[in-house]
């Protein structure tokens, strides 16, 4: 196995501390601061949808949310269904033992590496045609690192689905605390990411090329360009890599034409973005953003009158590089909210049936600092985009724990729920191709990951799911990626590591 060192984080935060915290940095130019049809129980099932604590798909009026729950799997041969509600890990399941045998509906295991992930999982087929996964080994560096395990992004070679192996370690420093900006550029071969954390880091973008052999990535740069890193975007023909900020609002748009040395062509205080997602021309940038800086969204707090959602912007000035300076204002498309927004988190743009949509997904409760079953937890949703002027939710994708009459149960004894971050909530959605992709997985935290059919966007359904909960609940909190001709699914839990999973009984229709 290879470890790519480089600068290590503590050699290079004291190099670009001064820099992405107040001084200013100056890069190309710029400056920038800082359920079971199939069902072997069939009984207990019945008795189950019987129970009058069931929580009904239903709108709330009186609060204007949209708060059903998307009809739930039925699972068929081979699976190890749920207990309860959908999503629910209920804690008398640990007690009997139940928790520990997992719960799969339509979905089997196929492998299973290491023992810790964080929040993105790519594959990519390099040119030689070798296999290779690449994710984030933590939720938080350092504190979650360890059990004699290297730190930093994996590079697994997946030529044997059902053996992964190891064969690098990088541990440059964005690579050794990515937070949510790890991002793979199939067209161009380059794994990119931005030194980030849940608030603020000192922003050194690292670049990787893994074309000729992705189970040896092969170091191109480690710069200070991406300020408060935490989540990222990247455009579709490699060429720019976008790094965002939470604890300020803060775009940068970084050229990566010579990845060797890239460089800042653009940035922006105007807007602020969680995380982000490009539209297949480079032309349109689709913005997931809270309120107005996420320490006012996570607390559910704050006097600012902003609402939070979805931005769209034309950014195809910045993709034909005939941005007049680089910190010109690009043009405001659209701006869209619902009710029951949480934390927004990110985007998939997609194209079904020649019509074009986003799938926008938010974390946790929209407070994220205390517990309180009336906080709405976001959850995900599709939005219709033909119209790009005027954006329209015509969807949802959520879960029967996700309701607050749930929240408010004996479900938030359950081990993990209490909590305003993580506990029954969604994370990360993605999907297995941009145009009719079919489906869409999400990790939902304790509920695990998540598979639902899209191919009718505006119903939505439930088809699989795949949870091996440990003793403390899930934290399946990664952005999943997809093996279409296997029908297989790789995703990471923060607790047990990363999983390849196989959907079964034909319930993932192409």
């Amino acid at each position: 196995m290879t470890r790519v060192r480089r600068p290590s984080v503590r050699e290079s935060i004291v190099a670009g501390v001064a820099l992405s915290l107040g001084v200013g940095l100056v890069v190309g130019g710029l400056t920038a601061s800082a359920a079971g049809a199939h069902r072997s129980a069939g009984a207990s099932d019945l008795a189950w949808m019987a129970d009058h604590s069931v929580d009904p798909p239903y709108f709330d009026s009186a609060r204007g949310l949209h708060l059903a729950s998307t009809p739930r799997a039925h699972c068929g041969p081979g699976s190890m269904p749920e207990t309860g509600r959908q999503g629910r890990v209920p804690a008398a399941d640990y007690t009997s033992g139940r928790a520990a045998k997992g719960y799969t509906c339509n979905a089997v295991e196929v492998s299973h590496f290491g023992q810790s992930g964080g929040y993105r999982v790519a594959r990519y087929v390099d040119k030689a045609g070798h296999e290779c996964a690449f994710y984030d080994s933590t939720l938080l560096f350092p504190s979650d690192a360890g059990n004699g395990e290297p730190t930093g992004v994996y590079a697994l070679d997946m030529s044997n689905p059902r053996k992964p192996v190891r064969t690098a370690a990088l541990q440059s420093p964005a690579m050794e605390s990515p937070h949510e900006s790890l991002r793979l550029n199939e067209k161009r071969g380059l794994l990119v990411a931005d030194t980030g954390s849940p608030a603020t880091q000192v922003g050194f973008v690292d670049v990787y090329s893994v074309a000729k052999d992705c189970r040896h990535p092969v170091f191109e740069s480690s710069l200070p360009i991406g300020p408060f890193g935490h989540e990222s975007g990247f455009s579709p023909d490699g060429r720019t890599f976008w790094a965002t900020a939470t604890a300020r609002e803060g775009i940068t748009a970084i050229d990566l034409t010579n990845p060797a040395v890239p460089q800042i062509i653009w940035h922006t205080e105007t807007y602020g973005s969680h995380g982000m997602n490009i539209s297949a021309d480079g032309n349109r940038a689709y913005l997931a953003s809270p309120c107005c800086n996420y320490f006012t969204a996570v607390s559910g707090y704050g006097s600012d009158s902003r609402t939070g959602g979805l931005i769209i912007l034309d950014i195809s000035k910045i993709q034909d590089r005939t941005i007049s300076s680089p910190t010109a204002s690009v043009p405001e498309i659209a701006r869209l909210s619902w009710p029951e927004i949480s934390i927004p988190q990110n985007v998939a743009p997609v194209t079904i049936k020649g019509h074009k949509y986003l799938i926008e997904f938010d974390e946790f409760s929209s407070n994220a600092f205390q517990y309180n079953p009336d906080s709405s937890v976001g959850a995900a949703r599709i939005i219709d985009i033909d119209d790009e002027k005027h954006p329209k939710v015509i969807s949802h994708l959520r879960l029967a724990v996700h309701a607050p009459n749930a929240r408010a149960s004996s479900q938030k004894n359950d081990p993990g729920a209490q909590t305003g971050t993580q506990g029954y909530a969604a994370h990360y959605c993605s999907v297995p191709r941009e145009v009719n992709p079919g489906i869409v997985a999400c990790s939902m935290i304790l509920s695990g990951l998540r598979v639902f059919d899209i191919r009718d966007p505006r119903h939505p359904r439930e088809i699989a799911y795949f949870n091996q909960p440990p003793s403390g609940g899930s934290h399946a909190m990664s952005a999943p990626a997809f093996v279409p001709s296997r029908h297989e699914i790789w995703y990471t839990d923060g607790g047990t590591g990363f999983w390849d999973v196989r959907l079964t009984n034909h319930v993932w229709r192409q």
